[in-house]
């Protein structure tokens, strides 16, 4: 799940993302969703059928952490949405600790556009963060954890 302390990551981003992808479709599995339709998810999240049926197709679709959270929440045993944000926004910064990145430092490990600023606004949970962001975060602070 994405909101747990990660001490490994793949080689890239997209491989992180993909690990995600398999997690998000097995929770909305635990929800009951069949391999095209995700009607009871959809009814549990502020999610629409169609992008939790993308979900379920294998697709990438364009999520933000909150939605992200949405669909994680509904694995069995999970917590709700607004605590696996919380807790996945914590882990970012303990990981930032565990591997002496300030903001700036980690702006220049991101594959992704995103100034020092941003980055913290977005960690604290003071600006949205898009679910491909945070992937991007987390893969670089993972990877250079000593």
């Amino acid at each position: 799940m994405f909101h747990e302390q990660r001490l490994t990551v793949p080689e890239t981003p997209a491989e992180l993302r993909a690990e995600y992808q398999d997690d998000f479709e097995r929770a909305l599995e635990d929800a009951g969703a069949s391999d095209t339709d995700a009607s009871d998810a959809a009814a549990a999240t502020d999610l629409e059928r169609e992008r939790l049926d993308a979900v379920l197709a294998g697709d990438e679709p364009e999520l933000s952490l909150e939605e992200a959270a949405q669909i994680q929440a509904l694995a069995d045993g999970a917590p709700d949405a607004e605590t696996l944000v919380t807790i996945a926004c914590e882990h970012l910064l303990l990981g930032m600790t565990t591997a002496v990145l300030d903001v700036d430092a980690l702006e220049s490990e991101l594959a992704i556009e995103m100034d020092a600023k941003e980055i913290q606004q977005k960690i604290e949970q003071r600006a949205p963060m898009s679910f491909d962001e945070y992937v991007h975060i987390q893969h670089a602070i993972v990877a250079n954890t000593p």
